[in-house]
């Protein structure tokens, strides 16, 4: 997300022709779109994107066991 957003401030800075940006080639005003690509076919290839996806799942399934826990009474055992 960072690259996208960089790459629309800087092609908004160039269109606008705004501060240092004006001067720029157009590859250059054009780069962070092309390594927003390469990162997203990366963390797609790896396995990355899958993986947080699991780990925000985990963590909302145990907050919902230790809200079930607490209301219920039980002690609620912290995680290391």
């Amino acid at each position: 997300m960072l690259f996208l957003g960089l790459g629309i401030v800087l092609l908004a800075m160039k269109y606008l022709q705004m501060g240092p940006v004006a001067a720029w080639s157009w590859w250059v005003v054009f780069a962070p779109f092309g390594l927003a690509v390469a990162w997203w076919s990366w963390a797609d290839w790896s396995g990355y994107t899958k993986k947080k996806a699991v780990e925000r799942e985990n963590a909302k399934k145990q907050a919902r066991i230790d809200k079930s826990r607490e209301a219920m009474g039980i002690a609620v055992k912290k995680r290391r």
